[in-house]
């Protein structure tokens, strides 16, 4: 059923999984550990949690424990899944006799920061920067072009992350490494859209050390991008591995990382993606 470092594989059932604060405070201490390894602190490294398989009831859990970020791979999805936790947030602060253990008393809607984590399709813009905090996937110019377009109209800043393919994986998505540099110049360029830092994901089926080259590529075009004073400062989220590498990820220079099936269980048969991958569809 699990793996070194208690990783959960597809083949365990629901059944079978510790319950959700065992496995949440399980990864929370993997992350700990990680970052203490290069002298780091766990509170310097965000855990996006990945909720695409997760129920309401999971989220709110979540929430309960004290965790604020959460990423979805569709717009859809996202919109749907934020709606339903601000509307029980605010019910709760009505009545918080609901909850037996009090719920997510004290906690706001605007508390809780979603993020976009998949491919952002155009037509689906409008709709994504009303509710994410976070885009992660920005990987054209032409993408970034109508995501400042929509924010324009609309009064409203939007944050990003410019998405590199590290892997060299013809099918995954992501600028090239050598124009992420160039990218984030005329992103930089925009006053309604801000360049935050960089986003990568290794290969699927990556062993650790050829995860680590891709972590590795993508941390040495992190630093070249902040070092040329790009983003006002606030260049300053590197964004990488998922369930299957973080730790690997955070020794690499990770401040961010995406997890889903290691906190809420494996995919179902109707999941068509891992969890936390870069899922093209919506």
């Amino acid at each position: 059923m699990t793996t070194e470092h208690g990783v959960y594989r597809e083949t365990a059932t629901t059944a079978e999984l510790p319950p959700l604060e065992d496995r949440y405070h399980a990864v929370m201490q993997r992350v700990a550990d990680a970052a203490r390894r290069i002298d780091r602190r766990a509170e310097d490294i965000c855990v996006v949690a990945v909720t695409k398989t997760a129920g309401i009831d999971d989220i709110r859990r979540l929430i309960e424990l004290g965790h604020r970020d959460f990423g979805e791979n569709r717009v859809q999805q996202l919109e749907h899944r934020a709606a339903m936790i601000a509307e029980t947030i605010e019910r709760q602060s009505r009545m918080p006799s609901l909850s037996k253990d009090g719920g997510c008393g004290g906690v706001r809607p605007e508390d809780i920061h979603w993020h976009m984590i998949g491919w952002l399709q155009r037509n689906k813009i409008k709709k994504a920067i009303t509710t994410a905090r976070l885009i992660h996937s920005i990987a054209d110019l032409r993408l970034a072009e109508d995501l400042h377009l929509a924010a324009m109209k609309r009064d409203i800043d939007v944050d990003v992350l410019v998405q590199v393919n590290c892997s060299g994986e013809g099918q995954k998505n992501g600028c090239p490494l050598p124009a992420a540099k160039h990218l984030c110049e005329s992103i930089d360029s925009m006053s309604h859209v801000h360049v935050r830092g960089l986003m990568t994901m290794a290969a699927l089926d990556a062993n650790q050390d050829v995860a680590r080259f891709a972590f590795e590529r993508c941390r040495d075009a992190f630093d070249d991008i902040r070092k040329a004073d790009i983003g006002d400062g606030r260049f300053n989220i590197l964004s990488m591995g998922m369930t299957n590498d973080f730790e690997t990820a955070i020794e690499c220079g990770a401040n961010m990382v995406r997890i889903g099936s290691a906190i809420f269980g494996p995919p179902t048969h109707a999941d068509d993606h891992d969890d936390d991958e870069d899922d093209a569809s919506d």
